[in-house]
């Protein structure tokens, strides 16, 4: 008979909704260069527009569903 050891995995932590923004707003922002700043603005534009173009996603879907089911009261 053989005998095999089951090994688990532990899942990964999932962090609260919010919590990366959270740390990102307590940065010390002294000790970033002007590159770093610009950098960081960059990215945080990128996350804005993704954050935009979710908006309109669910809008869309929204509008599509109450289309189809009629419009909630």
């Amino acid at each position: 008979m053989e005998v095999r050891a089951v090994i688990e995995e532990a899942e990964p932590v999932r962090r609260p909704r919010g919590a990366a923004l959270t740390e990102l707003a307590r940065e010390d922002l002294d000790l970033f260069s002007v590159s770093d700043l610009e950098q960081r603005i960059e990215a945080l534009e990128g996350e804005i527009a993704r954050a935009r173009s979710q908006i309109e996603r669910k809008r869309a879907g929204r509008a599509a569903a109450d289309l189809l089911f009629g419009k909630p009261s």
